[in-house]
């Protein structure tokens, strides 16, 4: 059974990935700081707002697909 507080954080981290996949990233990392505000530790959230938050300093080229590519290791 799914808590009131996991359907939440599932609402607020999956408008934040449909957002980061249209390359809205203002949209993209308020929910997900959202998702973190019910779960701090939810470790998709803090990746996706760590990339998203990348991609509004330095976005990715206009033939991106979706695919992260690291950069170091």
């Amino acid at each position: 059974m799914i808590t009131k507080e996991k359907e939440q954080l599932l609402k607020f981290y999956n408008l934040g990935l449909a957002a980061y996949k249209q390359r809205k990233w203002d949209e993209a990392i308020v929910n997900f700081e959202e998702a973190l505000k019910i779960d701090p530790a939810d470790g998709p959230s803090e990746l996706y707002l760590e990339r998203a938050q990348n991609y509004r300093e330095t976005p990715p080229p206009e033939e991106w697909d979706g695919v992260f590519t690291m950069t170091t290791k």
